[in-house]
């Protein structure tokens, strides 16, 4: 019986979807002889010649092809296999490491993983909360399993689905002047603004919005943390532009007024990954749960 080794069936598909010995081992984070070497030894367990050049670009022969066709249906018949161990003891499930920023991780994600706690007590979930930016840094170098971010999130290693739109609104003291129910930049700019820290793709969302109007407003203050800035807007210190989860929060009593944007502002919540992520039980259990965002 022929030895049809996994690691090398998954490193002759990542060289065929992406084109490239060189690319292949970039995403999977060997060398390119250990990519080659991989896919002539899985060519000599089955006997049969799997890849060729095409130009610049390494295809999949014709028997290549017919064992792409039954890769997925292997890797399928794998993870059922393990979904019927890990019924066997909740210490299968393993542990999956989030990458988010500070306001999903503060206003979307504690009931979904309190959620996933009672249904699956041995999980064992880490989260992170840093900007966009250095998550998919974390997501590249596989020290986080799944990030939960603001797009867009550049990168041909990325497997992105989009989850929600989170409309922007800003916020004022209900102690001080009054502002009409929905506001302008230009309207907004006249006013002492509080916006989040300049590394984070809120900001340059906000920055953007005032640019599109003309306006280039400068914040009296900058901050990397949202309940801060709530904080001090109920203070009367400012007013301030924050994703509409942040209001969220259940038994809240700030003294905040909420307002609309016009133009509408918003942005796009992703879940992104790496395309070539082993999705054992856990993680698959902790994306399905982050689907339901949507």
């Amino acid at each position: 019986m022929r030895d049809l080794r996994l690691d090398q069936l998954n490193t002759f598909r990542r060289v065929i979807e992406l084109g490239g010995f060189s690319a292949a081992a970039d995403r999977l984070g060997i060398s390119q002889p250990a990519v080659s070497l991989q896919v002539r030894q899985l060519e000599k367990r089955l006997g049969v010649r799997l890849v060729e050049r095409v130009g610049k670009r390494t295809m999949a022969t014709e028997g290549g092809k017919r064992l792409l066709a039954h890769a997925a249906r292997i890797e399928e018949a794998v993870n059922a296999a393990l979904d019927d161990l890990a019924t066997q003891g909740d210490a299968a499930l393993g542990r999956v490491r989030i990458g988010t920023g500070a306001t999903a991780s503060i206003y979307l994600l504690p009931p979904i993983l309190r959620d996933l706690r009672r249904r699956f007590p041995s999980i064992e979930i880490t989260v992170t909360s840093q900007n966009t930016v250095d998550v998919l840094r974390e997501l590249e170098a596989n020290t986080v399993d799944i990030g939960l971010v603001t797009l867009p999130a550049p990168g041909r290693a990325f497997a992105i689905t989009p989850l929600l739109d989170d409309d922007f609104v800003a916020i004022t003291s209900s102690e001080g002047e009054p502002l009409p129910k929905t506001v302008t930049p230009a309207l907004l700019a006249t006013r002492p603004l509080i916006l989040y820290e300049t590394a984070g793709n809120t900001r340059r969302l906000a920055d953007s919005w005032f640019a599109r109007a003309g306006v280039h407003p400068t914040p009296v203050m900058d901050l990397g943390n949202v309940e801060a800035i709530k904080e001090l807007v109920a203070a009367g210190l400012g007013v301030a532009i924050l994703p509409g989860t942040a209001m969220r929060r259940r038994g809240e009593r700030l003294a905040v007024t909420t307002h609309t944007l016009l133009p509408r502002l918003s942005r796009k919540l992703a879940l992104v990954m790496r395309r070539d992520k082993v999705l054992g039980r856990g993680l698959r259990e902790v994306i399905k749960a982050l689907k339901r965002l949507g």
